[in-house]
């Protein structure tokens, strides 16, 4: 990237739907960043708005999906003067390979950010083979 190229902001996606909500709210595509160490993959989701009590992570027939619920009472008489991203609920899922250790998956929510440490299974890590 050249030093006078900014980055730009990618807009918010809203979630096509493909099944009946029975809470008529909008719901978003959380943008999502991962990256991938020797030991782990690492998947950060922004969630704003989002508290611990409304996030919902579950991995189900090698799918792993994040929902996140917004408490609509906190906007509840609000005027917005100024806004930067619209209020609604959060969806997102992927596929998991069958080289991540489903069952040791951890979550963290800070500041309406989610962050997914997805560990590597110990065949897919990185290895030195000895010749004989």
């Amino acid at each position: 990237m050249t030093p006078n190229q900014e980055l730009q902001v990618k807009p918010k996606q809203e979630v096509d739907k493909k099944q009946e909500t029975t809470v008529p709210a909008r719901i978003f595509l959380p943008t999502a960043d991962i990256f991938e160490t020797d030991q782990s993959l690492t998947v950060v989701l922004e969630m704003p708005g989002v508290d611990k009590t409304g996030v919902e992570i579950s991995v189900e027939n090698d799918v792993l999906k994040i929902e996140g619920r917004i408490d609509f009472s906190k906007y509840s008489g609000l005027q917005p003067v100024y806004t930067e991203y619209n209020i609604g609920n959060y969806v997102r899922s992927f596929r998991v390979s069958s080289k991540i250790e489903q069952s040791k998956i951890s979550a963290e929510l800070k500041d309406g950010i989610v962050t997914l440490v997805l560990p590597k299974a110990p065949e897919a890590k990185a290895r030195k083979i000895a010749v004989n």
